[in-house]
């Protein structure tokens, strides 16, 4: 892996795995909905790509999760499925988001920022422990590789590359 490929996000799958065929990819990446999932892929025509997959932030029952997350950037990827270099480029794009009402509700504003980004909430309690010390427990654990991770990893068990996109066009 070269410097530039880290710095985008490129993986490439093992040696001798045998791509799979354009539609098999794109099932297994459509395969990754599920209710109990933070995000939501889906046809991405409208955006000019593939497929995109976004945070359900707008979604009520997943509401709650993104505020009590301190969230403060709203994350989509865009993917161009490419059969010819059996590769899927990713863009991915970034807003700032800030929260707005009572009772709150998030608001993406209009910075914007494209490429991988690594976004981490935690919280965490203090309390007194079984045996009377003070101890530290995560409650709450938020990862913005949580959306990434598993696009990159169907993509490259399918015997494709995972290209990153920052400059130019998906």
């Amino acid at each position: 892996m070269g410097l530039f490929d880290k710095l985008t996000g490129t993986r490439r799958p093992e040696d001798g795995v045998t791509p799979a065929p354009l539609e098999e990819v794109r099932t297994a990446l459509l395969g990754l909905n599920r209710p109990d999932v933070p995000y939501v892929i889906r046809d991405g025509a409208a955006e000019d790509a593939d497929l995109v997959a976004e945070w359900r932030m707008n979604e009520p029952a997943w509401q709650a999760f993104f505020l009590e997350s301190q969230l403060s950037r709203a994350v989509r990827i865009r993917m161009r499925l490419v059969q010819e270099e059996h590769e899927v480029r990713a863009l991915e794009e970034q807003w700032e988001v800030t929260r707005v009402g009572d009772p709150p509700r998030l608001q993406i504003s209009s910075q914007y920022s494209r490429g991988p980004d690594r976004t981490v909430s935690r919280h965490w309690t203090i309390g007194r422990g079984e045996s009377g010390r003070l101890e530290v427990t995560e409650t709450f654990r938020f990862d913005g590789a949580d959306l990434r991770n598993p696009l990159r990893d169907a993509v490259l068990k399918a015997g494709w590359t995972w290209r990153g996109v920052v400059f130019g066009k998906l």
